[in-house]
């Protein structure tokens, strides 16, 4: 069976079983212009069906809606679909048994032969059973940055993470913010880590989160990564937004001359109308390692008494795994796709630029994948003192931080 063929049997398989059309409450916290724009290509693929998409955002980060929508599942109050993380935050929804095994779907659609990498399936993955369907590939690894604020200071567009330092003082000159951060713990943290990745290389990087290695983290290489952590706090000092998407605004409106952020960012310049390489550039890897991490976005099924209800969730779970769904929601979100299959020529050059690293292989485990709920919050928790205490030493927080891991599960 070639792979549209299977793909094609996968949301048959899951159609045949539809008695009725249902409507199907679907929570998720898109809620940006680029964001809304990308969920509503879901939510127009599943009412094609006769289906109806019932939208549940919920405002606010990932970090607001994932005990929300967590709670209404064990409260007994379960959604139709979700969205999550890949990794590690259904586990405990897993061993409960209160998320639908949808292995049958996935087999029909031939998954393991086009979800690349193959590291999203198996975080989908417990004891054989598949519980999630995968729907991109969002990466932290990037730094987007204004050509407007750069014309402003009279210098270059950065190529790389040392020129960009060397830029702060002539941005702030033309009154620019060096450094635009939002004042959310998961924004702070998130930073953090690409600065760790850039500055002290994947290998570093694995020694730490993968093998929980506490020495490294207290080591020499990871206080450069802490040197340069507070580099960039001294830059973002002045950067008094709160939300993400406030802070690409600055970097949209030449008000900042960059942004540490996932690729999700993209989506922001796309509904602003702005050109990747004429307007911003973008920077995988701080232009030092161009490596991505394949973290993402994947959606879950809690279960329902209703056949009909459980057979419609299953079409849709096809379905966002499908060719078209694929192409249609990730140009509007500005992340790769989970299928290796599917044509991107449309892409723009900041995308491209992922699909060849992704292509190459250079690319490295998210922090959900590796991490537990409860270690990533330690190190936000960590990351919120250091970021907004301009007299927490690198030196300290880094012994902090090489606790953390050294506990770590």
């Amino acid at each position: 069976m070639n792979l549209m063929k299977a793909t094609t049997a996968g949301i048959a398989f899951c159609a045949a079983g539809a008695v009725s059309a249902a409507e199907l409450e679907v929570t998720h916290w898109w809620t940006s212009g680029g964001e809304a724009a990308a969920v509503a290509e879901f939510a127009k693929a599943l009412d094609a069906t006769g289906h109806t998409w019932v939208d549940g955002a919920i405002a606010g980060s990932g970090g607001t809606a994932r005990p929300i929508i967590i709670s209404r599942i064990i409260g007994g109050d379960p959604m139709h679909a979700t969205q999550l993380n890949h990794g590690r935050q259904a586990e405990e929804l897993i061993e409960a048994g209160l998320l639908l095994d949808i292995t049958a779907v996935a087999e029909a659609g031939g998954w393991k032969d086009i979800i690349n990498p193959s590291s999203l399936l198996d975080s989908c993955t417990v004891d054989g059973k598949i519980y999630c369907a995968p729907v991109n590939i969002h990466s932290w690894q990037w730094i987007w940055l204004s050509h407007k604020a750069y014309e402003d200071a009279g210098v270059p567009v950065p190529s790389n993470w040392d020129e960009y330092v060397a830029s702060a003082g002539a941005l702030e000159a033309a009154g620019k913010i060096p450094l635009a951060m939002g004042q959310q713990a998961w924004q702070s943290s998130g930073a953090f880590g690409v600065i760790n990745v850039a500055v002290g290389g994947v290998e570093l990087w694995n020694k730490i989160n993968v093998q929980k290695d506490a020495e490294a983290a207290g080591g020499p290489e990871m206080a450069k990564v802490f040197e340069a952590a507070a580099a960039a706090r001294a830059m973002a000092a002045n950067s008094n937004v709160q939300d993400w998407n406030q802070a690409t605004n600055l970097v949209i409106t030449g008000q900042a001359g960059g942004q540490i952020m996932g690729d999700w960012a993209q989506g922001e310049f796309q509904v602003a109308e702005q050109v990747a390489g004429e307007d911003y550039t973008c920077l995988p890897g701080l232009g030092v390692n161009e490596v991505i991490s394949t973290g993402g976005d994947a959606f879950y099924f809690p279960k329902q008494d209703d056949a009909d209800i459980e057979a419609a969730q299953k079409e849709l779970a096809a379905l966002l795994v499908s060719p078209e769904v694929q192409v249609s929601f990730n140009l509007k979100k500005g992340s790769l796709p989970v299928r290796g299959d599917i044509d991107l020529s449309s892409a723009n050059d900041c995308m491209k630029k992922g699909l060849e690293i992704l292509a190459a292989g250079n690319i490295l485990l998210s922090g959900d994948q590796v991490l537990s709920a409860d270690t990533s919050g330690q190190i936000e928790d960590l990351m919120v003192e250091f970021w907004n205490d301009a007299s927490y030493s690198a030196a300290d927080a880094q012994a902090k931080y090489a606790e953390i891991i050294g506990d770590a599960d």
